[in-house]
């Protein structure tokens, strides 16, 4: 029924932080929920988790080719540390092992640091999809920095207007409404004393920068892993299904799962609107599989 857009799994579990489940441990999990196949991201960015292969994806895509689809990972530091290494050169040869796309890019830099403008200029060069996180704070922390109003994803979805970014991520979904400045978002790891803005959780009374940017841009995606997506669609039972039947052929089912026990409350939301009428079955099918089959031509 479904197909996870952003999944991760280690080969050998790490030892804290997240507990990542095995490639066989999510398949048992995909198996419980019905999630057809998922995208495996690698995580190669240091700043939280423990970095892994892309050998590592490409090792677990191998042995369960009919589960598991593969993206690439490049920290933008790659190579030379500088804003013209050939990342291209790196990016086509996972393409040509099979590769879908690029992500989950998340070193705590800034978005339009000239080092991953370069890795983005390069994604878009050999057709690979970006998923990215973010963050609004530089250090302690992962993620992309970006400012309340993402003026930063604008110019880089200005920029390279071939290249489809799937937004993910408190930082993107919390501007599904409009935030007043300064509008901190949950970080992992809060700075000693840092007063943390809770996730919105009333109705959407204005729209938010996040849908007027999707309305602008074409290349812009809505990625539906983890719980910000789901908090920002349900905390409006009304303006949730609008938008998704809106941008039907532009948002994505995923889970973002990090732990077997991990809940997936999306899956829900969307069986709940669809059984009910928000929205139709057309829009639950495209969000549930088949702009996934689209995007990633499976």
């Amino acid at each position: 029924m479904f197909i996870d857009i952003h999944a991760h799994a280690y080969r050998k579990t790490p030892p804290f932080i997240c507990q990542f489940c095995t490639a066989e441990q999510l398949i048992r999990r995909y198996d419980e929920v019905g999630i057809e196949k998922g995208v495996l991201l690698p995580i190669v960015s240091p700043e939280i988790y423990f970095p892994q292969s892309n050998e590592d994806i490409l090792d677990m895509v191998e042995k369960h080719p009919d589960r598991f689809i593969p993206f690439c990972n490049i920290d933008p530091r790659a190579l030379t540390n500088s804003p013209d290494a050939p990342l291209d050169r790196i990016l086509q040869h996972y393409q040509d092992q099979g590769c879908k796309g690029l992500g989950e890019v998340m070193p705590n830099m800034q978005l339009i640091d000239p080092m991953v403008q370069n890795l983005f200029k390069h994604a878009e060069e050999v057709g690979f999809p970006v998923i990215f996180d973010g963050s609004d704070q530089i250090g302690g922390d992962f993620g992309l920095y970006d400012e309340t109003g993402l003026p930063q994803l604008e110019r880089t979805l200005k920029q390279f207007p071939e290249l489809i970014i799937l937004g993910h991520g408190p930082i993107f979904w919390s501007e599904i409404g409009h935030l007043e400045p300064p509008a901190e978002n949950v970080v992992f790891r809060p700075r000693p004393g840092q007063i943390k803005r809770p996730r919105p959780s009333n109705r959407i009374a204005e729209e938010g920068v996040m849908p007027k940017l999707m309305r602008k841009y074409s290349n812009l995606y809505g990625d539906l892993s983890d719980w910000n997506p789901w908090n920002a669609l349900s905390r409006d039972p009304k303006y949730g299904p609008k938008f998704m039947t809106e941008f039907q052929d532009r948002l994505l089912f995923g889970t973002d799962i990090c732990s077997y026990d991990m809940p997936l409350p999306m899956i829900d939301l969307l069986i709940e609107w669809r059984d009910t009428k928000k929205i139709s079955e057309l829009v639950f099918n495209k969000i549930a599989r088949e702009n996934a089959i689209k995007l990633l031509n499976l």
